[in-house]
């Protein structure tokens, strides 16, 4: 009988730590922050614009009234940022990437198909002048970082909703 008691203790002893344990492991599970998010535009920017603000590494998508949905960013790398005026010159889903000269001399292919090794993500949205762009990436950690060459990258889920709302010939502002 004593060896039952001390089993069946020893058993309920063990349960125990094991909840005990697993209750340790377990993290509480915060609401996530969901963007877009509704915010104040300084600024008198119309209907459609989208304005860059590369310091907050945030993008706005103007709503008027001074009411803008805001993105989360990655911005240009040192010696690669930018600020100015362009605009919205093409919209492409499922984009094909062309990397520059510079690019290939350090190792990028000189085409990438669509695909998820593509680092302009399944939406790109071309500036003025071709050369850059607003887009997706296959490197989600990069946002809110200075890291990029000139492009502004999107998490995938951001840069498609901006896609379906921003129109070709948008007016884009980059500022600092």
């Amino acid at each position: 009988m004593l060896r039952w008691v001390s089993g069946a203790f020893a058993l309920s002893i063990m349960v125990a730590l094991s909840g005990a344990a697993e209750a340790r492991d377990k993290q509480v599970a915060l609401p996530q922050q969901t963007w877009p998010q509704e915010a104040e535009l300084k600024g008198d920017y119309p209907i459609g614009a989208i304005v860059i603000n590369a310091t907050e590494r945030r993008l706005y998508y103007s709503l008027g009234d001074g009411r803008a949905l805001v993105y989360r960013v990655a911005v240009g790398k040192a010696g690669f940022g930018w600020s100015g005026q362009s605009w919205i010159s093409a919209k492409t889903k499922n984009p094909t990437w062309y990397p520059t000269a510079r690019m290939q001399s350090q190792g990028a292919p000189r085409v990438m198909a669509p695909g998820p090794n593509n680092p302009l993500g399944p939406r790109a949205l071309y500036l003025g002048w071709g050369e850059y762009r607003i887009h997706g990436t296959n490197a989600p950690h990069t946002i809110g970082s200075a890291s990029s060459s000139g492009c502004f990258r999107m998490i995938n889920a951001d840069v498609t909703d901006l896609f379906d709302r921003v129109a070709v010939g948008a007016p884009v502002y980059v500022v600092n």
